[in-house]
């Protein structure tokens, strides 16, 4: 694959990285709601209304999981086709170097708001003892996102500085 052609498919996966961890984020902050309201109702020694807590939440991390793996999968591949571009193909696209600095830079913060979400969860997770909930997943899930988005960053940066270094400004 052309260098130009990955760089176009990497700026397509970043930017839909972003999307769905900001997802995750505002659905993360969904369950914490109804999380904090379970535990008003249990603590009230009111009837618990939101039967499908723990089957929804448990649905959400196993699909989480599997969406994680998909992009860990092609950030893999992308990451080794990319280090080994020559540097007159792969470096001469200074643009879209810069463009995928800026998208990574969005996606970090993105994965900074899913990790206040997930922070909140867990501050109203420790004292729920209704059901068993897979919250081993979403750390794990939480932490291959918040490791993928410093290695994704990384690379932006490494390909921002060869691309200037190419064009001759370092």
């Amino acid at each position: 694959m052309k260098q130009e052609n990955l760089l176009d498919d990497i700026l397509t996966q970043t930017e839909a990285l972003r999307a769905a961890t900001a997802q995750t984020a505002r659905t993360l902050q969904d369950f914490s709601r109804r999380l904090e309201l379970i535990l008003s109702q249990d603590h009230k020694q009111i009837t618990v209304r939101d039967t499908s807590f723990a089957a929804d939440f448990a649905a959400f991390c196993h699909t989480l999981r599997q969406d994680t793996d998909k992009y860990m999968d092609f950030w893999q591949q992308a990451r080794a086709q990319l280090r080994c571009g020559t540097g007159k193909e792969g470096y001469s696209l200074g643009l879209a170097a810069k463009s995928f600095v800026s998208r990574a830079k969005t996606l970090s913060r993105a994965c900074d708001e899913l990790m206040t979400a997930y922070d909140f969860f867990n501050r109203f997770y420790k004292n729920y003892t209704l059901a068993k909930l897979p919250v081993w997943l979403l750390t794990s899930c939480c932490d291959d996102l918040n490791n993928l988005t410093g290695k994704i960053l990384f690379l932006a940066r490494e390909l921002a500085k060869k691309t200037e270094k190419a064009r001759g400004y370092a």
